[in-house]
Formats: structure tokens, sequence, C-alpha cells
């Protein structure tokens, strides 16, 4: 990002105190390369017959910290455009980002995302705290209304490890509508096509102090009952070994469960509902 004029070298607004917002910076110097900032041009919609969509993900919190977990599918209208997408993403080393929407824009948004946190972190010395990485997300998607109201909404899950929060809830969660409304979320929240059916879930197996297998199995179950009811939604695909993805973050930073972990709980998932379609019960 150079000035057309000067060589090769470093524009002069490289070197003026400002800002720590990597995207308000971005915003004054180079509006155009920012993804919120590209709408379609008037009277045209785009349709999500004509893009890949991407959907569930989930997050609920756990004894250590807390689990956010996304299917694999993405749908373009009635096809199958992409079997092993990749939701869940790293946002920095203490919080983690997944996505429902609009699949190229949302990729987009978090790569944004992670620069901001990094480059913020640089310029003051030190990290934002959740509560502002929260807000700072909720810009972002603001920013993106335009392309919202035409067809390519992003509505993305925000999970963090926040050590200032009392014992029992360094855990937290956040939820957006796209209009980047922010919503801290209780326990557990799903987004996206399949959500109504993997909350329903939740708010059945979920209970405070689970450990991280029983976490990550009733995230897994979640998100099966999702894809039963949900055409957009992805279930576990044994035959290709494609399994949802399934992060945890505690006080040790992000980790992704390795997939021989992931195949292993969702076979065993699998197994127990050739007995019982519906899933478990609730836990007395």
């Amino acid at each position: 990002m150079t000035s057309s004029d000067s060589g090769g070298r470093l524009g002069e607004e490289f070197f003026t105190p400002g800002t720590s917002s990597f995207t308000e910076f971005l915003a004054a110097h180079r509006p155009e390369l920012l993804p919120t900032r590209r709408p379609f041009p008037d009277g045209v919609r785009a349709g999500a017959d004509r893009f890949p969509h991407g959907t569930t993900v989930l997050a609920l919190t756990y004894r250590d910290g807390v689990l956010i977990a996304g299917d694999r599918r993405a749908t373009m209208g009635n096809l199958i455009a992409q079997r092993d997408l990749e939701k869940v993403h790293p946002a920095d080393d203490h919080t983690a980002v997944a996505f429902a929407g609009s699949v190229g824009l949302a990729l987009d948004m978090v790569k944004l995302y992670q620069v901001e946190l990094a480059h913020f972190e640089k310029v003051e010395g030190i990290p934002m705290t959740l509560a502002a990485k929260a807000n700072r997300l909720a810009g972002i998607i603001r920013q993106n209304l335009g392309q919202a109201m035409q067809g390519l909404a992003v509505v993305p899950l925000l999970a963090g490890y926040d050590p200032a929060a009392p014992e029992g809830g360094k855990g937290r969660i956040f939820g957006y509508d796209v209009a980047g409304g922010l919503y801290e979320k209780r326990g557990f929240h799903a987004d996206g096509s399949g959500s109504p059916y993997a909350r329903g879930a939740l708010k059945k197996l979920f209970r405070a102090g689970m450990d991280r297998r029983e976490a990550a199995l009733a995230a897994l179950q979640a998100l099966y009952d999702a894809a039963d009811d949900d055409s957009a939604t992805g279930g576990p695909d044994i035959g290709r070994r494609i399994f949802p993805i399934v992060s945890v973050i505690t006080e040790d930073g992000f980790e992704r469960l390795p997939e021989e972990e992931t195949e292993q709980l969702s076979r065993e998932m699998v197994e127990a509902r050739r007995s019982r379609p519906d899933g478990p019960n609730a836990a007395p």
C-alpha cells in the first residue's frame, strides 16, 4: 500500500500518528481495499443461488473455557458448493470467530478482523479486552450493511476466553445481526440456517461444568440435529472422512481439536444414533 508517486516507498500516512484501528486507517486512505466497500451496482441483487453460503456454527461454554464449532457444507441455491469449508478461525490467541452467510465476503472479513486485532496490539502494546474485540467486530459488520441488503449477509459468531471475568464465566460468546447489533449469549448459541435445530439440541444437552469431551459431543450432537432437518447443513461424512470443525479456547489459548479426536467422537455419536435416531435425552 504505497503512494503512486512514492517510488515504492511508504507514504507519509504511515508515519503520521493516528488511530490504532487498521480498519479506520484503511477506510481513510485506501477505502477501495475494504471488502465491505464493494457493493453491487444499483438494482443488482446477489441471491443465495449465485454465491456459496455457509451454515451452521455454534458455541458453548464449558468447565475450562469456551468451545466453538461448525459444519463443513457450503450451498449455492439447491447445490452443494463445497463439502469441506472451514467456518471456524482463530482471531488471536484467545479469541475465535465462526461465520454463517456469504462465504467469500466472510473469509475476507475474518482476515480483516485478524489484522485489526494484531494491528491494535502492535500500536498500543497491549491486546484488546474481549469486550472491545466484540465491539470492533460489530463495527466491521456494520460497514457491510449495504452488501447485506443486496443479499451478501455475513453473520459471525465470536467466542473468547476472558481472564478478567469471574471464575466460572471466563468463556464468553457474542452473537450479531446483519446490521452489526451485538448480543452476549449465556451458555450457548448457534447461527445459520440450521441454528434453530442446533439451539434446540443444545438447550436439551447443555449443562454448566461440562468437561471438554462432553462439550464436544454436545456440539456434534447439535450439528447432527441441524443437518437432520436443514439441507444446507452437512452432517459427519463418514465415507469421505469429513467431520465438523471443533475448537476450544482456554487459559492456554486457542486449540483446534485434532482430526482424529473429532472423527472418533463423530463415529461414536453416529453409532449411538443407530439405536436412538433422535439423540440422547437431557441429563437428569
